[in-house]
């Protein structure tokens, strides 16, 4: 019986932790990511410790086309998608009219139109199949407006918004779609993204295997939203609601800002 993960950004952090822990179930994987080093030192790991096989693609999916082109080279090997990890993202801090435009508009089309084609795709196909499960990085994040991350906070806002509609959609067809939206996780995304010396990273988090567990683990239960902090889960679906809005914008402008004294509004 074919069990085969295609994990987008498998070459480090949750995405390589992702593939680990697939692979360790005895299931078969195609690895994408930009950086065709890592995810070739990852294939060697894991077919020798698992038994199993892993498929190759390196190319960057933010970049016009590379979802197109991810599509079909799975499709010219052969490749029946099982699982779709779509976990490929970034952020970037800093006031939006500050910021580069170009990398607000990279960030858009890796975290949304990405993910959106590569659904549209496979989704699809496991609709025709008859079953298939889903997996959409999302964050915390998604779920707030985040002064000093304006877009990615969108960005995990259309994802939530997103997976839970193609979640109803193809339910009926036996296709799942599940939203992983865990809070800070020590991977190299806060270095990427320049979110260094805010009070959100100075108060640590979870590792990448833990919440790639928790993730995996819900997308086989079928769950619709799952955060991996209990805490957070509390805070932002039970208390945050209830907060004025200006008072939750000051206080997520708070964990996102740095040590600059003019940067803290409470």
């Amino acid at each position: 019986m074919s069990n085969t993960a295609l994990i987008t950004g498998a070459s480090s952090g949750i995405g390589k932790e992702f593939a680990r822990y697939h692979a360790a179930l005895g299931g078969d994987l195609i690895l994408t990511a930009r950086r065709e080093a890592e995810l070739d030192a990852l294939k060697v790991e894991l077919e020798a410790a698992h038994d199993i096989t892993a498929h190759v693609f390196a190319l960057d999916l933010g970049a016009a086309g590379g979802a197109e082109a991810l599509i079909k080279a799975v499709g010219d090997a052969g490749l029946k998608v099982d699982i779709l990890i779509n976990n490929a993202g970034f952020g970037g801090h800093g006031i939006h009219i500050e910021r580069d435009m170009s990398a607000e508009q990279a960030m858009i089309d890796l975290n949304i139109s990405a993910l959106v084609t590569l659904t549209h795709a496979f989704g699809g196909q496991m609709a025709v199949q008859g079953g298939g499960k889903i997996l959409n990085v999302g964050s915390t994040a998604g779920f707030i407006p985040g002064p000093q991350q304006a877009v990615y906070f969108a960005t995990k806002a259309f994802v939530n918004s997103f997976s839970q509609a193609i979640d109803q959609e193809l339910n009926a067809r036996g296709v799942t779609c599940t939203v992983l939206a865990p809070g800070y996780v020590e991977t190299e995304f806060a270095q990427t993204a320049n979110l260094q010396g805010t009070e959100m990273v100075k108060g640590g988090g979870a590792t990448a295997a833990s919440v790639a567990k928790h993730g995996y683990d819900a997308m086989l239960a079928g769950k619709l939203v799952t955060i991996n902090d209990p805490k957070m889960s509390f805070l932002l679906n039970w208390l945050t609601p209830l907060l004025p809005r200006r008072m939750v914008l000051k206080m997520t402008n708070k964990t996102q800002s740095k040590d600059a004294p003019n940067q803290h509004l409470l």
